[in-house]
């Protein structure tokens, strides 16, 4: 305990150890988390009502962010089905990252559950009157917070062997690998059960919302990851296999594939069979009664997501600079379609017929932004740890090392 009690306080010191590079970026999420919390301060005395949240629209920004995040998280599972059942070798060393985002991921999730809620001092109470098993918000907790804690044990114990300089006991983490595997395809299923089963949203009611939810988190989370691990090896000597890569490229573009076959499959049976309940959708794609905020975004979601996916499925995406224009793109796409564009077109028109258009409002942006920052500022800690422990240059039985400057690399192609 006392050793590990070391680490811990090592760890601690080693995260305001950095470059300038490094101090800027801390700096500026820093400014950021505190103009969110600030933010949140003033939600806080006075109540949802400087949201842009109404009776009418009453899930917004903070549950698309959610939505969008539940998924990210879940994507951690692209890494490490290769490495344990794929026995993929090049990719064996970076699933700690992948973990490391999950981790991230999930308390950013839980953040914005937790700003959602009107009362945050009385959440107690929902403690106290789980409805289990009937409940699929209780199903949700559990396994978002099941999900934290196996990330978060297998991230722990495998650093710490690093540490140590032993061989992690495969009976500690092999068999929580594969629990965790389960969990991340459980999480995001989850919390598209509690948008399907909702019977009073027709526009949710379909059987194919788990499937694009996977699919569309399976594109996005590898997508993230193509681009840390970029300014890793761009920022660090930590060696990231230009295969490995290749093979997170080739996970998103099949992934981003079948996301936009689902959405079609949606778009079709909307439209086509013209239902008593097609309302929704035509809101989103079309607009309704002369309202149409979602239109323009939808259609550039949808225009992005198919440049993105040109893009990767060319040769052009070898290129470090097209392959980082795709994944940035593909982000920015299925963030749009999967928070904005499918949270808000269901509480549109309400089941009275009214139309009650949603904005969020500038506080309610400046909380988002916070809790984003406060994710990043997570994972930049976790991964400015990791990698000297991972490197040899951070041990229990040597001082800290400080990291050479890394070797300029080819920025032009991704090489097999």
């Amino acid at each position: 305990m006392k050793q590990y009690l070391t680490f811990l306080i090592r760890c601690f010191r080693l995260s305001f150890v950095g470059d300038g590079r490094y101090y800027a970026w801390m700096f500026f999420l820093s400014v950021i988390v505190l103009l969110g919390i600030n933010a949140y301060c003033k939600q806080f005395v006075l109540g949802l009502g400087v949201t842009g949240m109404t009776d009418q629209v009453s899930w917004g920004l903070f549950i698309a962010n959610f939505t969008f995040l539940v998924g990210m998280a879940a994507a951690a599972v692209m890494l490490v089905i290769p490495v344990y059942i794929y026995h993929n070798r090049e990719l064996h060393d970076l699933v700690i990252f992948g973990e490391l985002f999950a981790v991230a991921a999930i308390v950013m999730a839980l953040l914005f559950v937790t700003v959602d809620l009107g009362r945050p001092d009385r959440f107690h109470h929902l403690m106290l009157r789980f409805n289990f098993p009937i409940s699929m918000l209780t199903w949700d907790v559990i396994v978002l917070n099941g999900y934290l804690v196996l990330n978060l044990h297998i991230c722990g114990y495998l650093i710490y062997c690093a540490y140590r300089r032993r061989e992690p006991s495969k009976l500690f983490y092999i068999p929580f690998v594969f629990v965790a595997i389960a969990w991340a395809v459980s999480i995001h299923t989850v919390t598209a059960f509690l948008y399907s089963g909702l019977g009073g949203r027709p526009f949710w009611n379909s059987a194919v919302i788990a499937p694009r939810f996977l699919a569309s988190a399976f594109a996005a989370g590898p997508a993230f990851l193509i681009l840390s691990l970029q300014v890793i090896r761009a920022t660090t000597t930590y060696n990231v296999p230009a295969r490995a890569l290749l093979t997170l490229r080739n996970i998103v573009t099949v992934a981003m594939s079948i996301n936009m076959f689902l959405l079609g499959c949606e778009v079709f049976t909307e439209f086509y069979t013209d239902s008593a309940h097609v309302a929704s959708a035509r809101y989103l794609f079309l607009g309704l009664e002369g309202r149409h905020a979602l239109v323009p975004w939808i259609w550039t979601a949808i225009t992005i997501n198919t440049i993105a996916l040109v893009l990767l499925y060319t040769p052009l995406s070898r290129a470090n600079r097209y392959l980082n224009t795709a994944c940035v793109l593909l982000i920015a796409g299925v963030w749009i379609e999967k928070g904005m564009g499918l949270i808000i077109p269901a509480f549109v028109p309400t089941p009275l017929g009214e139309i009650v258009e949603y904005k969020p409002t500038l506080n309610e942006s400046l909380v988002s932004l916070g809790i984003w920052a406060f994710g990043l500022l997570v994972f930049t800690i976790l991964v400015r740890v990791t990698i000297p422990v991972l490197a040899g240059r951070l041990s229990f039985d040597r001082p800290y090392e400080a990291e050479p400057a890394p070797a300029v690399q080819d920025p032009m192609e991704i090489r097999r």
